[in-house]
């Protein structure tokens, strides 16, 4: 589906509270996984930025509003990124172990993935808010896995990572992560 954003009245204000979360993290080359439009990439300097989404029609958005950044429907081979950001995306994952697993062999050694995703305790005012057009229905239905910070401590781990931060924001009901590769 295009911009999942444009489904739900209150979706513009989560997009913007997760990169208001997201900001102060991002360091260096941002590898920007979900991009959806790109609106993160406003954010961003052109030269460290690429985006990836599955959706075309998202990604012709993000290329009209950013022509001069790079974006693909698929992770770049033989590229290395500081930073990589997941922001509403992880839940949306069939595997989160691989594919973090996937996402670390992108990453320098000194790196760090940025995730924000809903806690697990807000699952049914996720669906009641969806099912009543507040959120984006298409998103509620797409969920594969919800965390909270134990789940994501377990997961990140047995994908090589330490989670080195774990905060609620907007109202606790959505999360931010940041994980760090393991030596």
């Amino acid at each position: 589906m295009a911009d999942q954003v444009a489904g739900g009245l209150l979706s513009p204000l989560l997009r913007r509270a997760r990169i208001r979360a997201a900001l102060p993290h991002l360091r260096g080359r941002i590898l920007d996984v979900g991009c959806g439009t790109g609106e993160l990439a406003k954010w961003c300097e052109t030269s460290g930025y690429w985006g990836v989404d599955i959706d075309e029609e998202s990604l012709a958005s993000a290329r009209a509003q950013n022509p001069r950044l790079r974006f693909s429907t698929g992770l770049p081979e033989g590229e290395i990124f500081d930073t990589i950001v997941g922001l509403a995306i992880i839940e949306h994952v069939a595997n989160p172990r691989e594919w973090l697993e996937d996402l670390k062999s992108l990453l320098a050694p000194e790196g760090k993935i940025i995730l924000t995703t809903p806690h697990l305790s807000m699952e049914s005012i996720h669906r009641a808010g969806s099912a009543v057009g507040l959120f984006s229905r298409d998103a509620a239905d797409e969920h594969e896995t919800l965390f909270d910070e134990a789940t994501m401590r377990d997961t990140a781990g047995l994908a090589g990572f330490r989670l080195a931060l774990a905060r609620r924001f907007l109202f606790r009901a959505n999360q931010l992560f940041l994980l760090e590769p393991l030596p």
